[in-house]
């Protein structure tokens, strides 16, 4: 079962700037980033429990400071919801009040909707009685708004735009793993193409490898693509995914070969990739695919991903 939960949880601790630049703006603009954030999931934890809330995996709870010093410290409650829920915004209310009522200062609670509910839209809970109004309006963000916007997410340098396009495409590929496997090397090659700190590459990979499972023989093709990458680019990034045992090196001689069979790999991708969106190739389209170069090919994979014409993908 593919596991959104996990992935997203490392990806706003580890790049929790990125995270409300990306979402968030005028929150990330508000902070001061001089004082680093703090994270309080243990005491988000506790306060669940008392509420009988029950376990929540993907709240987290941030102490920051702000830019106007008044207050200084804040609190933000970000939830990442996956499905529908009845009382979603009954529960981001109980979560709300009870952080005020322990903290006694602001607190701004903060929702990435991650459903496949392209309708279910919660942004406020509210009541009233004799007069007497509560409301709690709360900032959504819905992930399946982004669809269609593929090219724009990968050209993005924020992480968050490369995690929502894979969140996307995992969604899409759940019954289609030959696709999904397709996709995943797109994304996981694309990360060799940007200027990131080896860090934050290092994070990013292994949310996107976390997030769109394959099996076994499909990983381990993925795994020697992207370890091939490393020694074209001479970036050891992955060094971080020893856990999976990877004893696979490059001695001379392999790099032509290994390089020939990534352009190989890619020049079928995009030909399954078209053939699925378009059905049967013109010859003269077929031709410029088995002339193109590796870093073309590339381009022409990403693309592919929102495109609507063949002209769309080949005459930029």
């Amino acid at each position: 079962m593919d596991d959104y939960d996990s992935p997203w949880k490392t990806a706003i601790t580890e790049c929790f700037g990125d995270f409300l630049a990306f979402f968030f703006p005028a929150a990330h603009a508000a902070i001061d980033w001089q004082s680093a954030p703090v994270f309080l999931d243990q005491e988000l934890a506790q306060l669940s429990r008392a509420a009988r809330i029950g376990r929540r995996r993907l709240d987290k709870l941030v102490r920051v400071a702000t830019l106007d010093r008044s207050p200084q410290l804040v609190y933000i409650h970000i939830e990442v919801q996956g499905r529908r829920e009845r009382d979603f915004a009954e529960r981001l209310f109980t979560y709300h009040y009870r952080l005020y009522d322990r903290y006694r200062c602001p607190v701004s609670s903060l929702v990435v909707l991650a459903d496949a509910v392209a309708g279910w839209r919660p942004c406020e809970f509210r009541y009233e009685l004799f007069d007497c109004r509560l409301c709690l309006s709360f900032p959504v963000v819905k992930l399946l708004d982004y669809q269609g916007r593929m090219t724009e997410l990968l050209r993005s340098e924020n992480v968050f735009a490369l995690v929502t396009a894979a969140h996307l495409m995992t969604r899409a590929t759940s019954h289609h793993l030959t696709q999904r496997a397709d996709v995943k090397l797109i994304l996981g090659s694309l990360l060799y193409e940007k200027r990131w700190s080896a860090q934050r590459v290092i994070t990013t990979m292994r949310v996107l490898d976390w997030m769109m499972a394959l099996p076994d023989e499909m990983q381990r093709s993925f795994e020697d693509q992207i370890l091939f990458l490393e020694g074209v680019k001479k970036m050891p990034y992955m060094d971080s995914w020893q856990r999976h045992g990877w004893e696979r090196g490059h001695a001379e001689g392999r790099q032509e070969g290994l390089e020939k069979g990534l352009i190989a790999a890619r020049r079928e991708i995009l030909e399954a990739l078209l053939y699925a969106r378009f059905g049967p190739l013109p010859a003269e389209t077929r031709e410029r695919i088995a002339r193109a170069a590796s870093d073309e090919l590339l381009v022409w994979n990403l693309r592919t991903l929102d495109a609507d014409t063949l002209d769309d993908i080949f005459d930029y």
